[in-house]
């Protein structure tokens, strides 16, 4: 039963005044009593109404004081419930490793899960600075650890944070134990129920250790030979971690004229110099491509706060071409399918992407005779299908979100490994007169103009998740008969059981597909509140095509406009 707005304000008030009880700090304690006061109800609800969901991933939100923020007492919250888990399934020597990135209060919310675990008698091991999120998914392994933690809001902007969790596989947690520590979370109802009195003794700080052996197992990755290389290389990290280890990447795979954005260079956790630090969108790139411009370099690479996603733009004679994560997850499959000796593998070699990604790249890994795989959105499905593929191996993949992963030595998308590859592809297209921009169109005339695009609207609290609830139902009990000017032939509902032997679990998310292999995928977002349309259209690759493919995506939009806007 929904409860009306007079219910909502009587719990959010009930819950707050709950948290004046527990001794928190002066300035936390001043921050609940200012919702309390008569017209902040709004504010208050948002705060306090229901505790703030964590996901099979973990949890992302606002900072802040309540019960649905994240802040010191809900990263606590979480660290317990992940501990019993750990301690109701496991025997005795549980380690966790936990990574954090420059977001605001990152480094402290990540000493909290530490002396959680410390005080459930969990062994922790924590950097003694940022690193990337993919570092973390690396060490776990490398540290043979139970789990990992690393604090992140990805992309998103300034006011949130986050706390994803990775199981000793080093992929994020994935059924059952997503479904089993969520579980565990929710039977926490009062925070008398989480143990703080921790143990110094079981937190050990990590430092240069992990890095050497990261970088070198990167190292190991190339397929050309950069050491005379004449590629000018621009890099942003957008003030997050990727200063820590992509400049070491690019090094160990022999680029030597690197240059740095410097406004973006220092770890920032108001990001400064962007409006949000996504590199998926072009503003994040603008002192980027500034800086390209102005070294007249040839490539350009940014990456998120926590180094696992990767924008690109390519100076082509001071024409900068911004590249897309389809293209690039193509590019990235392409090259490392076109350089290395599959033969030599002693399995079955495969590619993976998502359901939203680019269908291109199932036409190249057909092209080169090996299998691709299509999983869930989230790259965490693709990890769990390089775990369960045991007796196959996986050599590159990405999704369409900026986020690409070669080789499993890592669990999840990694812009460490990304910027490196990408770079050395840029590279051999530079040493036989190419640009990136060139090898992409010698894949479209050889498979076809595939094209796509994103569609997002936002829709936020309680109400716009009720609208975007809406939405879903709408399309799933009535979908449209045609997209694109193409009858629908298909209506797929991943919220039910599908016939698909890799996608095991539901989801909500519905895919229209018509006669032509055209789609329309539509989800909401796992971590913001918005809903997500994703269009893909594809032909023979000609200047009408890429003239005519567009105009049918825009015509979509503006029917979706119409409607829900």
């Amino acid at each position: 039963m929904q409860l009306n707005r007079t219910d909502l304000l009587e719990a959010s008030r009930s819950e707050a005044n709950k948290w004046l009880n527990y001794g928190l700090e002066i300035d936390e304690e001043k921050e609940i009593k200012y919702l309390l006061k008569e017209g902040n109800e709004n504010d208050l609800i948002e705060s306090f109404y229901k505790k703030l969901e964590f996901g099979t991933g973990g949890m992302r939100g606002l900072i802040g004081i309540g019960i649905n923020r994240i802040n010191t007492y809900t990263i606590s919250l979480a660290t317990q419930g992940l501990c019993n888990y750990l301690n109701r399934i496991s025997g005795n020597n549980k380690t966790a490793v936990i990574a954090y990135d420059s977001r605001r209060f990152s480094k402290k919310f990540g000493c909290q899960a530490a002396k959680i675990f410390s005080a459930n008698n969990i062994k922790s091991f924590i950097f003694s600075d940022l690193r990337p999120t993919p570092e973390l998914s690396y060490a776990v392994r490398e540290l043979n650890c139970s789990c990992g933690i690393v604090i992140t809001a990805s992309h998103n902007p300034k006011e949130y944070n986050g706390y994803k969790v990775y199981w000793n596989d080093g992929g994020q947690i994935t059924a059952p134990h997503d479904k089993n520590i969520i579980s565990e979370v929710e039977k926490i109802t009062d925070f008398n129920q989480i143990n703080f009195k921790y143990n110094s003794g079981l937190i050990h700080k990590i430092d240069t250790e992990i890095d050497e052996k990261y970088i070198k197992e990167i190292k190991n990755l190339s397929l050309y030979d950069n050491s005379d290389s004449q590629l000018k290389i621009v890099f942003s990290s957008l003030h997050g971690t990727g200063i820590t280890q992509i400049p070491n990447a690019l090094k160990a795979f022999g680029f030597k004229n690197i240059k740095s954005v410097k406004s973006q260079e220092e770890p920032d956790s108001e990001f400064s110099t962007v409006i949000s630090p996504n590199p998926e969108d072009k503003d994040a790139l603008e002192l980027g491509i500034k800086k390209l411009k102005e070294e007249k370099g040839d490539i350009l690479l940014a990456t998120d706060p926590d180094s696992d996603r990767v924008g690109v733009a390519v100076n082509l004679n001071n024409k900068i071409k911004v590249l897309n994560g389809n293209q690039l997850a193509s590019l990235i499959v392409y090259y490392t399918l076109l350089k290395l000796d599959t033969k030599k593998i002693n399995k079955p070699p495969f590619v993976a992407k998502t359901i939203v990604t680019t269908k291109l790249i199932d036409e190249i890994a057909k092209d080169f005779g090996v299998k691709s795989y299509s999983t869930l959105t989230g790259f965490k499905f693709i990890a769990e299908l390089i775990k369960n593929k045991k007796n196959e191996k996986f050599i590159a993949g990405g999704e369409e979100s900026y986020g690409y992963l070669v080789n499993d030595f890592v669990r999840d998308k990694d812009a460490i490994i990304s910027c490196a590859v990408i770079s050395e592809i840029a590279n051999w297209a530079k040493s036989n007169r190419k640009s990136l921009i060139d090898i992409l169109e010698e894949i479209y005339n050889t498979y076809g103009f595939f094209l796509e695009k994103l569609y997002t609207i936002k829709m936020e609290g309680i109400k716009g998740s009720s609208k975007i609830s809406e939405i879903m139902e709408k399309y799933r009990n009535n979908p449209p008969l045609t997209i694109f000017g193409d009858k629908v032939k298909e209506v797929i509902d991943y919220s039910k059981s599908v016939n698909n032997p890799i996608i095991k679990v539901k989801s909500n998310v519905i895919q229209l597909i018509s006669e032509k292999n055209y789609s329309i995928t539509l989800r909401p977002s796992g971590t913001e509140p918005k809903i997500k349309f994703y269009f893909s259209i594809s032909g023979v690759n000609n200047d009408e095509n890429k003239v005519k493919l567009p105009n049918l995506i825009e015509k979509e939009i503006l029917k979706i406009k119409n409607n829900y806007e």
